[in-house]
């Protein structure tokens, strides 16, 4: 086996103690929630005798550690149980509205992106400068303004006084039909069916909500863009590129810009995760049908099973999305080697 492979298969490893952990902590807390599933399974009009029934068909009637073991044994037969707020899997749930949530994150994690590199690359060559201001502008902006109110404000300029933007009612007007499930992607789905009309209609429910979330994750990437490159631009390497006669671009961006660019892979996988479990409020703005809309909804009932799923869910995202950061660092930095344990 390879070094490489070693190392990769060494950080698997490491992950486990981590959703081990992640589970445990998720069942409790689930558990301590204020409510109780079995009456609003039963419904308001339900008596005593027939919210105990429920309750034993739920098995909320056994000792909680004997809860815990059938929900770690259920687990690892790939059963997250049943939600009973949408009586279907919950995996099922999460396969269903896990696309649209990484369809919306990713594209406004790239439109930041677009934007907020180049804007920080800009700011820290011409320190002190227009660009510089509007950056510090931005990121102000960007960490200053909820989420709720600039998707309100969008909604409110670009679909109610100028009547250019769809309704925000979901992923797609009422007018459409969904493409062919492929990947759950309605952009990706669309262009394999061979459907421009439903992809560009996709597109225009999409741009207000990606919009709404890329000028909150902005801010963020363009600060630690702008720092890296002010760090890298103030280096001895970079003053020893340019004595020894490079071209300005080659000293910024073969150089400047690529030992720059670790720290903001790190921060792109904080913010894509911390976004990701985080976007409800957009969501519920766009009546976006996410997980984390799906999140809130199981919260308010008390639905354990929905709670620890998602929660399950977004734990092995971030762990996956670590590893592929810690994997990106050696394509970014050669000097980088994992060591295998």
């Amino acid at each position: 086996m390879s070094a490489p492979l070693r190392a990769v298969l060494w950080r698997i490893l490491q992950t486990v103690p981590v959703v081990f952990g992640v589970v445990v902590i998720s069942f409790v807390l689930t558990r301590a929630l204020p409510g109780d599933p079995a009456v609003y399974f039963a419904g308001a009009m339900a008596d005593a005798q027939s919210i105990e029934e429920v309750r034993v068909a739920l098995g909320l009637d056994q000792p909680l550690w004997r809860q815990f073991f059938l929900y770690v044994g259920d687990l690892l037969q790939g059963d997250l149980g049943n939600s009973i707020s949408t009586g279907q899997p919950v995996l099922t749930d999460l396969a269903m509205r896990l696309p649209a949530s990484l369809e919306l994150t990713l594209t406004a994690l790239l439109l930041a992106c677009a934007i907020a590199i180049p804007l920080g690359v800009l700011a820290a060559v011409r320190q002190g400068s227009w660009v510089d201001h509007l950056c510090r502008v931005l990121v102000t902006a960007g960490v200053s303004l909820p989420t709720f109110f600039t998707g309100i404000l969008l909604i409110y300029v670009f679909y109610y006084l100028l009547g250019i933007a769809p309704s925000p009612l979901g992923r797609l007007d009422f007018i459409y039909f969904e493409p062919p499930r492929v990947t759950g992607f309605y952009l990706i789905d669309s262009l394999i069916d061979g459907d421009p009309e439903t992809f560009f209609a996709a597109l225009r429910q999409l741009i207000l909500p990606a919009t709404t979330l890329a000028l909150f994750t902005l801010a963020p990437i363009a600060r630690m863009t702008r720092a890296s490159m002010l760090t890298a631009l103030s280096s001895d390497y970079i003053r020893t590129a340019r004595a020894a006669g490079l071209s300005g671009a080659m000293v910024l961006f073969g150089y400047a810009f690529r030992n720059a660019l670790l720290p903001v892979v790190t921060t792109l996988g904080m913010v894509f995760s911390f976004v990701l479990g985080a976007n409800v409020l957009v969501e519920k703005v766009f009546a976006w049908p996410g997980i984390g809309s799906y999140a809130v909804e199981a919260l308010v009932v008390s639905d354990y099973a929905a709670i620890q799923g998602f929660v399950l869910a977004m734990a092995l995202l971030f762990v996956f999305l670590n590893l592929v950061i810690d994997l990106s660092y050696t394509l970014i930095d050669p000097r980088i080697r994992f060591a295998a344990k």
